[in-house]
């Protein structure tokens, strides 16, 4: 679905090559002008990191649930595969969402709607594919029902014990509250994720402080390891050993 959303993007792109210096330019004026920076940067710099945690969950330890789930020896090799989740999300699709919205004029008629103005702005170009932009979003919202479901369940078992029972309860309660948000204001549901973010975010900031020591000493040793020069109390004990599926160590 990333991958269909983003080739349309490409072709919405192509088809305003021409204005692509223009929307660069709006861009950074937008960002950069007098009246940004005398009343607007600071709101739209935290509005900008609200909705990158929410797109990216970047430093509020829901991803970490689902990483943590990987069957590696190396911890560190995970974590240099989560870290590309932020790039893909915010860099990657959020910037594609921005230039096409930019190329096509449409930013200028902002009401407020993301989806709507996203669909409008790929309907210049593909009259059909608000169609499959409707199907890449459909798929967009349940993927993330699915994995957000993963992360309060295991948060829940991990508070109330893991049992058959327990687990029905978490799962009844997540569906009541699917139904109940998408009756409810779309602004209420995301002013109400934020403050749930906020609130995963300040324990996790506090916990990634007293762990850095931790994450730098991995992370050196798998450095060093790759670079078969393996450091540390048991260097002596370890070897490398290089194959065509990569750096194995051998203890």
């Amino acid at each position: 679905m990333c991958g269909i959303y983003l080739l349309g993007a490409l072709v919405v792109l192509g088809a305003n090559l021409g204005n692509l210096p223009e929307a660069f330019a709006a861009i950074f004026e937008g960002a950069f002008s007098g009246t940004a920076v005398a009343g607007g940067v600071v709101g739209a710099m935290i509005q900008g990191i609200r909705r990158a945690a929410f797109s990216n969950e970047a430093g509020i330890g829901s991803a970490a649930i689902a990483h943590s789930t990987v069957k590696t020896s190396i911890p560190v090799t995970e974590g240099f595969v989560a870290s590309l989740e932020p790039f893909i999300d915010t860099v990657v699709v959020c910037t594609m969402t921005a230039l096409v919205i930019v190329v096509t004029g449409n930013y200028s008629a902002a009401d407020g709607d993301g989806i709507a103005l996203t669909s409008d702005s790929f309907a210049t170009v593909m009259s059909w594919f608000p169609i499959i932009l409707s199907v890449a979003v459909v798929l967009f919202a349940f993927s993330t029902m699915i994995s957000w479901s993963y992360y309060g369940l295991k948060a829940w078992t991990y508070l109330f014990g893991r049992s058959k029972t327990t687990e029905l309860v978490y799962k009844m309660i997540f569906c009541a509250f699917v139904v109940i948000g998408s009756a409810m204001n779309l602004a209420a549901v995301t002013d109400f994720s934020d403050a749930m973010i906020f609130a995963m975010a300040f324990p996790n900031m506090i916990g990634l402080y007293f762990l850095a020591p931790v994450v730098k000493r991995e992370m050196n040793r798998f450095l060093d390891m790759v670079n078969n020069k393996p450091q540390g109390p048991d260097a002596p004990s370890m070897r490398v050993v290089r194959d065509e599926a990569g750096v194995k160590p051998m203890v």
